[in-house]
């Protein structure tokens, strides 16, 4: 069964940062000391395991699945269950079994968190998710770029509809500033976020900047000490753990 605190962090559209925000948002909640499940539900598009580097698949005890850990955090998604990078190819009908199947036969244990990487859009998960997880407050994630917010206003109000909490909005890459500089630069625009706030009737709890890559040209996934979005994620898992406490 999982925990009472259940946190989708869902989009509208693509590319807004959703998996990045769940996964990192897990990972911070973990260093706060709480025992939270990550459950990739973006089933089509799962990239959990990527962010984590797992390869190897989960095992099984009296017909249930034990859940992969790392970092501290229970990880389940589709992505354990297939051979490689191989794609799925279900209809609707399949999707809300497997939200059943991630929530009802895995051995998750005592949970404090659960956390829900949706799969973008209002589509069969959100519907299905709604369904199996009543309990759920939601997240709405976007860029201030007026395109986003626009389509993830959509999310929002499909969420007020099935009557979840919205618990707020986090604007992702909000601004990006160079190394060692204070001046923000506002790639993809400014205010977006606040804009879907008042829209939905809620707040931004939280502005992500862009973080910069490394000298080898990557940029990091999970974001530790060494990183400028630690200490973000750190202060929005604290944030989101009053929240649901007050609640």
């Amino acid at each position: 069964m999982l925990a009472n605190n259940v946190i989708a962090v869902t989009s509208g559209k693509g590319g807004v940062g959703k998996t990045t925000v769940s996964v990192n948002l897990a990972l911070s909640l973990a260093r706060l000391g709480k025992n939270v499940a990550l459950i990739d539900l973006d089933i089509y598009g799962f990239s959990v395991p990527k962010f984590f580097n797992i390869t190897f698949k989960p095992k099984t005890f009296n017909g249930k699945i034990i859940p992969v850990e790392s970092h501290g955090v229970k990880i389940m998604s589709m992505g354990f269950l297939l051979n490689g990078n191989d794609p799925v190819v279900w209809r609707g009908p399949m999707l809300g079994k497997m939200v059943q199947h991630f929530t009802e036969d895995v051995l998750w244990g005592e949970l404090d968190y659960a956390i829900l990487d949706m799969p973008p859009g209002t589509g069969d998960v959100a519907l299905d998710m709604h369904y199996f997880i009543p309990q759920s407050k939601e997240l709405i994630v976007t860029t201030p770029h007026p395109a986003a917010t626009f389509v993830a206003e959509r999310a929002g109000t499909m969420a007020l509809k099935a009557n979840h909490e919205i618990l707020g909005v986090i604007e992702n890459m909000a601004y990006f500033s160079p190394p060692g500089q204070n001046e923000k630069y506002f790639i993809f625009g400014k205010g977006g976020g606040d804009l879907l706030a008042d829209k939905l009737c809620t707040e931004v709890i939280s502005r992500l900047p862009l973080e910069p890559p490394r000298e080898d040209g990557i940029v990091p996934m999970l974001y530790e000490e060494e990183t400028l979005l630690y200490t973000y994620y750190n202060e929005l898992a604290k944030r989101i753990d009053s929240l649901m406490n007050d609640a």
